[in-house]
């Protein structure tokens, strides 16, 4: 089963932001990133998704289930959107900002923590290898430990879809990969749904399962990376040409350059 985004439209103002995207189907256990030029209207689609704008037309559903049937709680149970901005403003450890996000959707802030919901930040900080900052205050670590804090917010949760707004943004080059490589990983390993907006196109190609390219509020082209990367869609969408490759180790690389006339 699948999250399904129908037709939808959203506008701020009169000012149209998505324009009927037709129909997307995003299977649970694959990676989807989306790409698009800033202003291409990938923000609006997460939050349209996350239930936090409402569209004027079309639909969201999870496993043939409408998700605007839901009480927001219980949408935030399925759907968890990370935005851009995770900055460090608390002085908590690791341990505590992944246990109040447990606790915040299933038992509440005021309510101590249970045993079960010890286990399962214990589980998730492993998993994410955060076990040697666990104790640490989130704000002495460095961006991608930060990073993979915010997205243990996420797990903990134990949703069906994530939605992360470009979490490879500010990160230095191993750090992107961790970041992406444990992203994918925890993404199969729990059989979810995850969208990924991303900007660079041979981080995309390298860890998704399958690329969205997004223009002008649609989706201009989806499909495998190879293939989508290839399409005219891509230089259309960014207005530069796109040189595919394969490197020694078989890496899809994806060359965007200026076209001179």
């Amino acid at each position: 089963m699948a999250l399904q985004i129908r037709d939808l439209d959203f506008r701020y103002g009169a000012t149209p932001i998505l324009q009927g995207l037709g129909t997307q189907a995003l299977p649970r256990g694959e990676l989807a990133a989306l790409v698009g030029p800033n202003g291409s209207g990938k923000s609006t689609l997460f939050r349209c998704a996350a239930g936090l704008l409402r569209p004027e037309r079309g639909t969201v559903a999870l496993d043939g289930h409408d998700l605007s049937q839901l009480s927001q709680r219980e949408r935030a149970r399925k759907v968890f959107y990370l935005a851009q901005d995770t900055g460090a403003r608390v002085a908590l450890s690791v341990f505590d900002i992944i246990l109040l996000a447990r606790k915040s959707l299933h038992r509440g802030y005021a309510l101590a923590a249970s045993p079960e919901d010890t286990r399962a930040v214990e589980a998730v900080i492993e998993e994410l290898g955060l076990a040697p900052f666990a104790s640490r205050d989130i704000a002495t670590l460095s961006g991608g430990q930060r990073q993979l804090a915010a997205i243990g917010q996420a797990l903990v949760r134990e949703p069906d879809v994530l939605l992360l707004d470009e979490p490879t943004s500010a990160l230095d080059v191993r750090r992107q990969l961790d970041v992406m490589a444990t992203i994918r990983e925890a993404t199969r390993r729990r059989d979810i749904v995850t969208v990924v907006a991303i900007h660079d196109l041979s981080l995309a190609a390298r860890f998704a399962d399958r690329v969205l390219v997004m223009n002008a509020g649609r989706i201009a082209q989806a499909g495998a990376p190879a293939e989508v990367l290839a399409h005219e869609a891509v230089s259309e969408t960014y207005a530069v040409g796109v040189h595919l490759e394969h490197s020694a180790r078989g890496t899809l690389l994806v060359e965007p350059y200026i076209q001179v006339h």
